[in-house]
């Protein structure tokens, strides 16, 4: 048996390559949109993707599924669970599709798979059991836990309402996961624990940076699994769905579109944009979604193109800044350090939805001429706060940290909303009073000024680490 995990480091994500070496047939689980990457892998290990599986309806990037099976004529295994809300629509007309119960196996060559139902995060989730029977197995070896199990975390079971907005699931959810876990009582210690992600990733809070994991070991030192399994289902409950990361806006079209059918990419190719002369550039700056993928926020705050989002491609970041600011259907200007991050640049836009990548230009470019449109943007130090807010007192300060952060402490009357649902609470950010942005470190903060910035708001960048705050100013 050949298996290979794909990782996505940008969103935290793996994908499964699983293989028969034997027949040469293999299995991709989980995939994202570029699929072009796990077709090189299996043809550099002379093996032939023939078919795809979902653990679940993801929230946090579009599925390769549809791309493999349309473009690339794979059967596709998919759950059938979950009740009518649930289902993978756009499949359901495919004749290469094949829709799982919970119990159901499946062979790719000699590899079997066996589907479990482990609702919780989403209703219809679901893991794979993988028997090396080609090799002479009579067990299994590992488990794709997809989003129901990861090494030092659990699924978590508030996306649904916090990122979908389906008010009232929350608390359900959170039962039918602890039920899920409880679940897993049978299986034995030695399963591999493959999970769909890994520490960085929005769909937990406490994800470890190991890639793998055994279930013994898990059972054993992950606080929410060993809370299942040894403890009282509220006190689960209110573990599980206290301290979850505010979810990105963008989640919430990925369960939409993931469920409807991601659109196909044109000829299953990514977009090629075009390189941009800076001679260009008035013409299209107010029109375009402009990200600039420069990793040196000061540097963006001295100098950057008007109307410009501050998103670096280094540090996983573009995705959470794109999918939180950029409409789905806007045209997109990359700013770029050198034509070297294009194509990985275009892969993460692709990703969550963004297909509009039209054009690029170097940041060099971009900043050599039209000084017109060049800006810089109002900047102090934390330490500084203090000090401004007696200067102007008519201004008021926007912590865009967590909630928990915020309500450990913070500056008081200040205004809390968390940079990635800024653009879903505007309305709640005045217009014209001058406004101090700051956060724990000053990077979610210089996410957020450009784009309040782009939206009319008259802010201050305020850059530094919180506990440098004048203790004064805390509440």
């Amino acid at each position: 048996m050949f298996l290979r995990q794909i990782t996505d480091s940008s969103l935290a994500q793996n994908a499964y390559l699983i293989g028969c070496q034997r027949t040469g047939e293999a299995i991709v689980i989980d995939p994202e949109r570029d699929i072009d990457r796990y077709l090189e892998v299996a043809a550099q290990n002379d093996l032939k993707i023939t078919a795809v599986a979902e653990t679940h309806i993801h929230a946090d990037y579009l599925s390769g599924a549809r791309e493999l099976m349309e473009h690339h004529g794979v059967v596709g295994y998919l759950s059938a669970e979950g009740g009518p809300d649930w289902q993978f629509e756009w499949a359901k007309d495919l004749p290469n599709a094949r829709f799982l119960h919970d119990g159901d196996s499946f062979r790719v060559g000699n590899i079997e798979l066996k589907a479990l139902l482990t609702a919780g995060h989403t209703p219809e989730h679901m893991s794979f059991l993988v028997t090396d029977l080609g090799g002479g197995a009579n067990e299994p070896m590992g488990l794709l836990s997809g989003d129901f199990l990861f090494v030092g975390d659990v699924g978590r079971p508030d996306l649904l309402e916090s990122a979908a907005g389906q008010a009232g699931v929350m608390e359900p959810s959170a039962r039918t996961l602890y039920a899920s876990l409880r679940n897993t009582a049978s299986l034995p210690e030695h399963l591999q624990i493959l999970p769909a992600h890994g520490a960085g990733s929005a769909c937990g809070k406490a994800l470890g940076a190991v890639p793998v994991s055994v279930l013994g070991y898990e059972r054993r030192f992950n606080g929410p699994f060993r809370e299942a399994l040894e403890g009282s289902e509220d006190g689960f409950v209110r573990e599980i769905l206290s301290g979850q990361p505010e979810p990105p806006l963008y989640f919430a079209r990925m369960k939409r579109d993931n469920k409807k059918g991601p659109a196909l990419l044109p000829d299953g190719k990514l977009p090629r944009p075009r390189r941009l002369a800076a001679n260009e550039l008035p013409a299209l700056v107010g029109d375009y979604a402009i990200l600039d993928l420069r990793n040196d926020r000061v540097a963006f705050m001295d100098r950057h193109l008007k109307g410009s989002l501050f998103a670096p491609l280094v540090g996983g970041k573009l995705p959470i800044v794109a999918g939180s600011y950029v409409d789905e259907n806007a045209s997109i200007l990359l700013v770029v350090n050198d034509e070297s991050e294009v194509d990985e640049a275009v892969r993460q836009l692709v990703r969550i939805g963004l297909d509009k990548v039209v054009a690029w230009i170097p940041s060099a470019e971009a900043l050599s001429e039209n000084s017109s449109l060049i800006v810089s943007t109002t900047r102090i130090t934390t330490s500084e706060l203090a000090g401004a807010l007696e200067a102007h007192p008519d201004a008021a300060v926007l912590d865009v940290r967590g909630t928990v952060e915020y309500a450990a402490s913070h500056v008081r009357g200040a205004l809390h909303v968390p940079y990635t649902r800024l653009a879903a609470r505007l309305a709640e950010v005045p217009k014209s009073q001058p406004l101090y942005v700051h956060c724990g470190s000053g990077l979610r903060a210089s996410f957020a000024v450009p784009y309040l910035l782009s939206e009319g708001r008259n802010v201050v960048y305020v850059n530094g680490a919180f506990g440098d705050i004048p203790p004064n100013l805390l509440g």
